[in-house]
């Protein structure tokens, strides 16, 4: 029996990929040998994470029209929401507000508007995905961990002797969106290109699963048939980028990624239809709403090579999103005609990111990376009434972050990575008016045990200052203040294996695990509730110590044309409430998920030139529990299982040419994402609503591409 070997940097390397996920840059030759372990190229996008890696096809076949289709089956990490305007971004049950997100190094994080996601961007447009599975380095903020975005550029899509090319692709669905897209890419001259992307997507109502919108109690809600409204609209995403190559050693891209959809849609894009058409029939007022949201992306970014051991990355960037709706139909019912206006919803980040990496050998190595974040958040409200009565209110913050950590390997196998950040936030909103700074740690220790296999245990000191009041209800203007927040800190641990070998008869056989704890002190829940008021009065305050554990494991098996990966994940977490929120005592996460198991098994036809892909997500239900932010009456979460299959063809007669055929939830299921709105609640005018946001039924869609 034959074992794979390889190198102690590369595996040290593969380990910190897919363990731990930090942000490291090792000598140009390390990158480009152990490129294939770290991550996998399709259609010029990488995806790597921390809990898993990938093989190409599984990617490549998925035809993503949301960021669910790329994102869901990857162990620890979720995507609600089923609404254009809603992709909703969960690492271990922690939302979006926690995590570091960013497109291009452009900080995303803009709290809208509480009934949809942070983050907006079609998945086409991507040319890699990062994602670090829990906070596990000094280089990120957050307290859940990070994702990075990144389009595609140009030098990457043109082949050997081409100086300019140009891709078509078209993808029509019978139950989801039809799109179209336009890539423009080319080398005008030895050291300029430009790449020229256009996308639009024209959205339909999706039907469920089983055809048949029910309410709590299983019964199809009177006057449906099947159809979700409020979903129908037009996406248009359009991106121009330069990159300019000023000498061998550096390199700026100039970049503008504007994205815009609108359609008429539901006031409340995170929950299910029983909530809208129970609220719209109680209120008698328009079950759709004209909405727009916008978001404008400039950055620039630069990249130094100053030695063979040493580089720099800057970036600059300013990104603004709106949000706007006509809510004039307010006026439909004289009851409401006060509240009818247009209302906008504007939000800014503007800021640096400094990132340096230097490798020192000797009898012992360092790789130190080091740098420094800013970024400046402001936002604005702005409501003006039929009766041209203007409302306003504004709020900001300010985040920096210096840190440095350094990698040092010994000959004997063993590495430690002790690291440091300083963070720095000041926030001027109308919950609190203040200053707030920490010095947090991390230290993880990493161990080659042999040529296959490789532990390492971390541990990584969190901090989170409050955050700004949601945008679009105000800007803090119906906030209450509360000047003696604390921000929240914490300490994420994590002990990992991984091991890699030429067993079982495969060419390659991988299998990993990673058991976490993350302790968060001084959790902030919006909704807390105000001592001695009544069932709304709510504020936002520290409620008590979270802890979220878990685990996620994989196995993968690579034979000839055959690959196969299993994963599966656990994460539960629970309140130790202060003793002003006793009545929170033991709640949960609202967006936790049962025990997730997933498989993708893909199958190359070399001499057809076909690629078959097939993938299962199972979900274990969840038992009814108090959550923060859930439902009221029931927070119970059904189990589901959910597979997706294509067909992938690039014939070698037609050069350029690719088609995808393929079933999105082939057997038709009726379920939700448990990390989307789920559950019933009480409100004390509209009775009981129904939460739970399904996903779309059965969807056949094909996609067609041409590159020239």
């Amino acid at each position: 029996m034959s074992t794979l070997s390889f190198n102690k940097s590369a595996l040290c390397l593969l380990i910190s990929s897919i363990l731990t996920s930090n942000i490291s840059y090792a000598k140009e030759s390390e990158i480009k040998d152990d490129k294939d372990l770290e991550h996998v190229e399709i259609w010029n996008t990488e995806i790597k994470a921390s809990s898993l890696y990938f093989n190409e096809e599984t990617i490549a076949s998925k035809q993503a029209d949301h960021l669910s289709d790329l994102l869901r089956t990857i162990p620890g990490i979720d995507v609600g929401g089923s609404h254009s305007m809603n992709q909703r971004i969960t690492i271990r049950s922690l939302e979006d507000k926690d995590l570091k997100v960013t497109i291009d190094g452009a900080n995303q994080n803009t709290y809208m508007y509480h009934h949809m996601g942070n983050l907006q961007i079609h998945a086409d447009i991507l040319k890699s995905v990062d994602i670090e599975v829990g906070t596990n380095s000094v280089v990120n903020g957050g307290l859940g961990g990070a994702v990075r975005f990144e389009t595609k550029k140009a030098s990457e899509l043109l082949q050997e002797n081409e100086q300019f090319g140009a891709r078509l692709q078209t993808t029509v669905a019978d139950n989801s969106a039809n799109s179209y897209s336009l890539t423009g890419f080319g080398q005008l001259n030895d050291d300029i290109d430009v790449l020229a992307y256009y996308n639009f997507v024209d959205r339909q109502n999706f039907e469920v699963g089983g055809g048949k919108l029910t309410d709590e109690n299983g019964d199809k809600i009177p006057g449906t048939d099947g159809e979700v409204k409020g979903l129908a609209g037009e996406l248009q995403d359009a991106l121009i980028k330069f990159g300019w190559d000023i000498s061998e050693n550096q390199r700026i891209e100039l970049g503008y990624e504007t994205y815009h959809d609108e359609g008429d849609y539901s006031y409340r894009p995170d929950m299910g239809s029983a909530t809208d058409i129970a609220i719209t029939d109680s209120l008698k007022v328009p079950l759709v709403w004209p909405t727009e949201f916008s978001r404008d992306t400039l950055t620039l970014n630069y990249t130094l090579n100053w030695s063979d051991d040493s580089v720099l990355k800057v970036a600059v960037f300013s990104n603004e999103s709106e949000l706007y709706r006509d809510e004039s139909g307010w006026a439909i019912n004289p009851q409401y005609a006060t509240w009818a206006a247009k209302v906008t919803g504007n939000a800014d980040n503007t800021g640096i990111n400094i990132l340096g990496n230097t490798f020192i050998d000797g009898d012992f190595s360092h790789n130190l990376t080091y740098g420094y974040d800013l970024s400046r958040h402001d936002t604005d409200y702005n409501s003006l009434s039929l009766t041209n009565e203007l409302t306003s209110a504004d709020e900001s913050a300010t985040n920096s972050a210096l840190f440095i950590q350094d990698k040092i390997s010994f000959e004997n196998g063993l590495s430690i990575t002790p690291g440091l950040r300083y963070n720095d936030y000041d926030i001027d909103s109308t919950v609190v008016d203040n200053s707030f700074s920490e010095l947090t740690a991390a230290l993880a220790a990493e161990y080659v045990v042999n040529a296959q296999l490789v532990v390492k245990l971390s541990s990584t000191q969190l901090f989170k200052g409050p955050e700004l009041g949601e945008v679009f209800t105000g800007a803090g203007l119906r906030d209450t203040a509360n000047q003696d927040i604390e921000a929240e800190t914490g300490l994420n641990t994590e002990f990992a294996i991984a091991y890699q070998a030429q067993v079982l008869g495969a060419d390659s056989f991988t299998a990993g695990i990673t058991v976490f704890n993350t302790d968060l002190e001084n959790y902030i829940f919006d909704d807390a509730p105000v001592a001695g008021g009544g069932p709304r009065d709510l504020h936002k305050d520290n409620v008590g110590d979270m802890q979220v554990n878990g685990f996620e494991a994989y196995t993968g098996y690579i034979l000839d044309n055959l690959q196969i990966q299993l994963s599966y994940s656990v994460s539960e977490s629970e309140l130790n409430a202060f003793a002003g929120y006793a009545s929170l005592e033991d709640t949960r996460l609202d967006r936790e998920q049962g025990d997730t198991f997933s498989a993708n098994i893909d199958y190359a036809f070399e001499t057809l030139a076909l690629t078959l892909h097939w993938d299962i997500l199972n979900v274990a239900s969840l038992d009814h529990a108090p959550s923060l932010d859930g439902a009221t009456i029931d927070t119970a979460k059904d189990s589901y299982t959910i597979q997706n299959i294509s067909l992938n063809w690039t014939p070698s007669n037609i050069k350029g040419l690719g088609i995808t055929l393929g079933i999105d939830n082939l057997f038709d299921e009726y379920y939700a994402s448990q990390s989307s709105r789920t559950g019933l609640s009480w409100h004390p005018r509209f009775g009981d609503l129904f939460l739970t946001d399904y996903e779309p039924g059965r969807n056949i869609k094909a996609t067609a591409s041409y590159k020239f």
